[in-house]
């Protein structure tokens, strides 16, 4: 068992200059630059979205990754580096754009996952969770958080975590695979778990998971939905990513044995069938390396838009052509996938294919406008629908 120190953020906020184009994606890269009068503005006018829709810097934070909402409007962000911090953000105007920013901690293990309940913010380490209570009363000063747990493994490969409560009020922490291709001994790896909101009562909830970085319950059948990234090294175009569906816990979903469904393991599926595990509700690209995702309950989109799963897709590594980089839609009906199409795209794009940034996570606000977190560039986008 590990543990890892945290360093509490002095008291006080900092103000966020913010931009919105006119740096290539060389300047974007890499998350914030320390440049004199604030990071650099972002090139938004190479992301395309759908007619009506429109998309500004809302907020920057240098590696952000997990977003969740405080009851009173403060944003909370994840990062994932190795000594990592968590922030809080607020737009106090209310202009569409945040000039709050909080240092909640620094010195994390890699605290990616956050999440809110009853006022307390959730912060999920790589072996561990903590809690901040009543955080939004004590953003300057947030004091030492509790240690909810400490016996989630240690183990850095595939360690990072999203983090999110479910209807039936556990906490649900996914455990990725502590490898490319392997079959642990211990139960927790490759897994999707929860626990109790004091983390007592951990339990696997799905099996065969190899990384999961995001997750949500479908608004009319309250099925657990979430995205799995599966292994590298076995080609372009195999195996590709998946959504599934969690419809009872204990479920297999194939890994290491059988990939998205049907395609069989070189090695850990000479002995077991793909038939054994259940199948994903809808294959996603390739190497996309697709994490977060939120079904789409607001009335400020279009009815077409409305219990559609929306994804974020952070983009392939190791392909010889890289994709991914873009939002996507995952259509549903009956509680089933139907249809996989793009949403937002040209955070990457020909000839030089360099990105110039990384969707991580959505959030939906309460107006029916969404957050999309960026890991490379460092920012947080609003995106919101006007018709015009």
């Amino acid at each position: 068992m590990r543990t890892h120190p945290f360093r509490l953020a002095a008291a006080g906020l900092t103000l966020i200059a913010l931009g919105c184009s006119g740096a290539g994606p060389d300047d974007a890269a890499g998350g914030v630059a320390e440049a004199q009068g604030g990071p650099p503005a972002l090139p938004l006018e190479r992301l395309s979205l759908p007619s009506g829709f429109e998309i500004a810097v809302w907020g920057r934070v240098p590696g952000a990754r997990s977003l969740t909402r405080g009851e009173n409007g403060t944003i909370f962000v994840g990062t994932r580096e190795a000594s990592g911090g968590v922030y809080a953000l607020r737009d106090s105007n209310g202009d569409g754009e945040a000039d709050e920013l909080h240092t909640l901690a620094e010195g994390l293990f890699m605290p990616n996952g956050v999440a809110m309940r009853d006022g307390d913010l959730y912060i999920a380490e790589v072996n561990r969770i903590l809690r901040f209570d009543d955080i939004e009363s004590r953003l300057p000063d947030p004091g030492e958080p509790v240690v909810v747990t400490d016996d989630l493994p240690n183990m850095r490969h595939h360690g990072w975590k999203f983090i999110d409560f479910g209807p039936d009020g556990m906490l649900y922490v996914p455990v990725g695979a502590p490898c490319n291709r392997c079959a642990s001994e211990d139960p927790l790896f490759a897994s999707i778990a929860r626990m109790q909101p004091d983390g007592s009562g951990l339990e696997v909830a799905a099996r065969g998971v190899r990384m999961s970085v995001g997750f949500d319950w479908h608004p009319d059948t309250g099925q657990m939905w979430f995205t799995d990234n599966n292994p590298d090294w076995l080609g372009d175009d195999n195996p590709p990513g998946e959504m599934n569906i969690l419809t009872e816990a204990g479920q297999h979903f194939g890994y290491p044995y059988c990939h998205a469904g049907d395609v069989s393991d070189p090695w850990y599926g000479r002995d077991r069938a793909c038939d054994e595990f259940e199948p994903p509700t809808q294959k996603l690209g390739p190497h996309v390396a697709a994490i977060g995702m939120t079904f789409y309950r607001g009335d400020q989109f279009p009815e077409e838009y409305r219990g559609q799963a929306l994804v974020a897709e952070h983009g392939s590594w190791n392909r010889s052509e890289r994709i991914g980089y873009r939002l996507t839609l995952v259509r549903n009906e009956n509680g089933v996938a139907t249809a996989y199409e793009d949403f937002v795209t040209g955070w990457i794009g020909e000839p030089d294919e360099r990105a110039w940034g990384r969707p991580v996570d959505i959030l939906e606000l309460p107006a029916g406008d969404i957050l999309v977190s960026d890991d490379r560039a460092g920012a947080i986008y609003r995106i919101w629908y006007s018709g015009d």
